[in-house]
């Protein structure tokens, strides 16, 4: 039994699907698609989705398969490298260009066109250099997994190697900078840091790639043989990191939803009680609506219950609420729940009793601070400790 272990044993029966990768890169460019056709001329956006875009037809075009039926479609042995290169080239300017909107604000300023202009022109001088490099280049044998190692020593393909991985690194070195940088920005929403540390994590996972590649392609230079580290590191290194970029520009977005979703249940849900309390004076019900928006279905909540108070602030009792604030106070309760303790006894009085007050009670609070009352109609026993000793006075000057 040997001691020790050959990495390319090792990772021969890895399987690195490329489709979880473009799968999230989808989902995440479909989240992000509104908002680009909306404000296309925003060139944050516009980087963004060129971002998304491109990393779907890269991880898509790079498949093993796909590199076959492009080589046998177009009849060029090993085609599908400059083609995937390119690809590659083009995700890579993506990045700086989001770094450069980003930078230098979504404003169409002299030094936002200047830093444009200098990333478009330097990395498509990169994709013309790939296919001159790869027009001169004698490639005759396809290599659908490990073109890189194999034409590593070869004129011109050895070039065209050089230049897409170094164009890439650069890119990702500076990309991945800027964006650890830009996590230490005081102000940010907890969802896009999170979601920044993510992206971070992910850009930096493609200087492996870059390692793993110009490793291996300088193990051929010196007659080495370390082909594992581009066939199946390398690869491994892109889908992983890959991967954490969809999740990064998904989970601020996804993070904010929830969030906001979770928040319109809680306000409706503390609702609840003041709402079963008018529907005992309107005899009706909110409007039911199954495929509304969590928002809508607030808004109609809230409209219920304050067209509810309206039809009984001829009931409400004034002074009744002035006696239970003073009553709140004295039992321990800090000003502003004394208030909201006030009005709900105040309210529970008129739907009791329904008789007419005497001098029209201020509904400006009531009207403002619904979420309050409900919640002090979810405290019955303050409610009724409050009550009772609102009673007392009046019980005690009718003795």
């Amino acid at each position: 039994m040997p001691l020790a272990l050959d990495p390319s044993r090792l990772l021969t029966d890895l399987n690195v699907s490329v489709w979880l990768p473009t799968v999230l890169l989808a989902a995440a460019l479909a989240i992000k698609l509104p908002s680009i056709v909306k404000m296309w001329r925003d060139p944050l956006l516009r980087a963004v989705g060129g971002l998304l875009l491109f990393g779907c037809a890269v991880f898509v075009s790079a498949a093993p398969s796909t590199i076959a039926w492009t080589n046998r479609v177009t009849g060029v042995p090993n085609i599908a490298a400059p083609w995937v290169y390119s690809l590659i080239t083009a995700l890579c300017a993506s990045w700086l260009l989001l770094i450069v909107a980003w930078r230098n604000g979504t404003g169409r300023s002299a030094a936002t066109r200047r830093a444009t202009r200098r990333v478009v022109v330097a990395y498509a001088g990169v994709v013309v250099g790939l296919w001159v490099l790869f027009a001169l280049a004698d490639a005759p044998v396809e290599r659908p997994r490990d073109l890189d190692t194999y034409y590593a020593t070869t004129p011109f393909m050895r070039e065209q190697i050089l230049l897409y991985l170094l164009a890439h690194t650069l890119a990702c070195t500076v990309t991945a900078r800027l964006i650890w940088n830009w996590i230490r920005t005081d102000g940010l929403d907890a969802w896009l840091r999170w979601g920044l540390r993510i992206l971070a994590v992910g850009y930096s996972l493609n200087l492996l790639f870059d390692a793993s590649k110009l490793t291996a392609v300088a193990a051929r230079w010196t007659g080495r043989d370390l082909d594992w580290l581009s066939t199946y590191v390398a690869p491994t290194a892109a889908c992983a990191s890959a991967t954490l970029v969809a999740v990064g520009f998904i989970v601020p977005h996804a993070g904010q939803y929830l969030h906001e979703h979770w928040r319109l249940r809680s306000v409706r849900r503390q609702l609840r009680p003041l709402y079963l309390l008018m529907r005992d004076v309107t005899g009706g019900r909110e409007p039911l609506a199954p495929r509304a928006t969590g928002e809508l279905r607030l808004v109609r909540r809230e409209t219920f219950i304050r067209d509810a108070l309206l039809q009984l602030s001829r009931h409400l009792d004034e002074d009744l609420r002035v006696r239970a604030y003073d009553a709140a106070l004295a039992l321990g309760h800090p000003p502003v729940r004394a208030e909201a303790l006030a009005a709900a006894v105040m309210l529970l009085d008129a739907v009791e009793t329904r008789r007419e007050s005497g001098a029209p009670a201020d509904m400006g609070y009531l009207m403002r601070e619904i979420q309050a009352v409900s919640r002090a109609l979810s405290r019955p026993d303050e409610l009724h400790a409050v009550r009772a000793r609102t009673a007392a006075p009046a019980e005690s000057a009718r003795a």
